[in-house]
């Protein structure tokens, strides 16, 4: 169906109400953001206890997106509820005892009260309610809303794919016939069901003042939402930018001087989760000082609608208790973990404030702040972990890498320069690498060490170097070519 018609179907409240009333065939109605003014599988999501450990569930779920095997998107929330089902299996009792609470402040009364007064109407058929949310979810609900208890319920089921791979008119058809569907007043909220609204006698798409959707457990703090949600929007920025860049620094530089290679990594896994949660809320300071101070600032569309929770404390808590239990994985328990806490703890203020510095300076100040920041991020693990001199070069070729485009970008003009940030990386390792080799001798870099630092830099750098080799010209040939 085009806008236009999608156009031509919308209706406000009251003249949708009405025709509730007097349309002389079957009548479906939608649920979500209809009859109920919210989501009923965001809400149910929401009410999985703990909720911390339900949102990184939620989070590795569209981390690894499983629907992709079995239908698309429209199959994520199958996932995502079945998820919840088996890991949180209490769930469905903490539903059945909330939904009275849900329906109670966002139940559609007007539209409610037209249809149990067209069900006491013996001429007119009972509304039928048609929605894509699952049956254990929605029956309880529509229970507790009140509406007459014969009330007919087309939902989807949660044991298969099908229901919502095939669309809301594959189920209704299936369920009430075709004939029924071709007589329906369908009245729904969603662009979704352009399919039933097409098939249908009489269509109706309305939109509730009242209704909004709410994504299940936002109220939940969790570190690296902002990033995800708000700062960088779609870049998988934890796997590209910390994963496999940050974190993996940290291990390549220090991991040769580890007595115990795996607890070591998961050691640097906790600092990191600590650091990054009180980085990130550098970034957070930085939307909230742009918006306050700046003239024009650069802020994403969801930081204006407020789409992640970022408190005040949380992220310190985060960031302690994971840092306290890297440091015990590193040094154990006593004395020396205690000191060593205080100083990751140190590490963590001194990150802190200077973002906070960072974000209240003007841009050609910032330029060398900027350096301070990348440092932290390359380097904060130092305080706890030896590194050796290779480690150290590849520390300071990441800092360089990362610096150097900002100072272009700051110093030159407003837009990013369109630089090989992987193969001008790679460069400066090598320069560093061969330098510091004239210094102090071949052996002092000629390790395993040296040998995998290398090998993930031009890894990394692979698509730039190609791009750099298909797009070379010697110009002596190309004189020749032209005569």
């Amino acid at each position: 169906m085009s806008a236009a018609l999608l156009h031509e179907h919308e209706a406000m409240p009251d003249p949708a109400i009405e025709a509730v009333l007097t349309h002389p065939g079957p009548v479906l109605l939608d649920l979500d953001e209809t009859l109920y003014l919210r989501n009923s599988t965001e809400d149910f999501i929401d009410s999985a206890r703990p909720a911390p450990l339900a949102l990184i569930a939620m989070r590795l779920l569209d981390f690894i997106e499983p629907w992709r095997w079995t239908g698309g998107t429209e199959t994520r929330d199958v996932w995502r509820v079945r998820c919840i089902v088996i890991l949180f299996p209490w769930t469905r009792r903490r539903w059945r005892a909330r939904v009275h609470v849900l329906a109670a402040s966002a139940a559609n009364t007007p539209l409610i009260d037209a249809v149990k007064a067209r069900a006491g109407m013996a001429n007119r058929h009972t509304p039928i309610i048609a929605t894509l949310g699952f049956q254990p979810i929605v029956a309880p609900l529509v229970a507790a809303l009140g509406l007459p208890p014969h009330i007919k319920i087309v939902s989807t089921r949660l044991t298969t794919f099908a229901d919502r791979r095939n669309g809301k008119l594959r189920l209704v058809a299936a369920a009430l016939g075709n004939e029924t569907v071709r007589r329906a007043l369908v009245l729904t909220d969603s662009t979704q069901d352009e399919a039933l609204l097409s098939a249908c006698a009489r269509p109706l798409r309305t939109v509730w003042p009242q209704a909004q959707f709410r994504p299940a457990l936002s109220d939940v703090y969790l570190p690296g939402q902002y990033l995800v949600h708000i700062k960088r929007p779609g870049e998988r920025y934890i796997t590209r930018g910390i994963l496999l860049e940050d974190f993996a620094l940290w291990v390549l530089s220090s991991i040769t001087l580890a007595s115990q290679p795996v607890e070591h990594v998961v050691a640097l896994l906790f600092l990191l989760l600590s650091f990054w949660a009180v980085y990130e809320c550098g970034y957070v300071d930085n939307d909230r000082v742009a918006v306050r101070l700046e003239h024009d600032p650069k802020v994403t569309g969801a930081f204006r609608d407020g789409l992640a929770v970022t408190p005040r404390w949380a992220p310190w808590i985060w960031a302690l208790v994971s840092g306290a239990v890297g440091v015990a994985i590193l040094r154990g328990v006593g004395r020396d973990a205690l000191a060593g806490f205080g100083v990751w703890c140190a590490v963590l203020l001194a990150t802190y404030g200077t973002f906070g510095l960072y974000n209240r300076f003007d841009k050609t100040t910032r330029i060398w702040l900027y350096s301070c920041l990348q440092m932290a991020r390359s380097a904060a693990f130092v305080a706890l972990v030896p590194i050796n001199v290779i480690g150290a070069i590849a520390i300071g070729a990441h800092v360089l890498a990362k610096w150097v485009p900002y100072y272009i970008y700051r110093a030159a003009g407003n837009a990013w320069p369109e630089a090989p940030h992987f193969m001008t990386r790679l460069l400066f390792f090598v320069v560093l690498t061969v330098l510091i080799s004239f210094a102090t001798g071949i052996g002092t870099v000629w390790t395993w060490s040296a040998a995998a630092l290398l090998a993930w830099n031009v890894f990394r750098a692979r698509h730039e170097l190609r791009a750099t080799v298909r797009t070379a010209v010697r110009l002596d040939r190309q004189e020749r070519a032209a005569r």
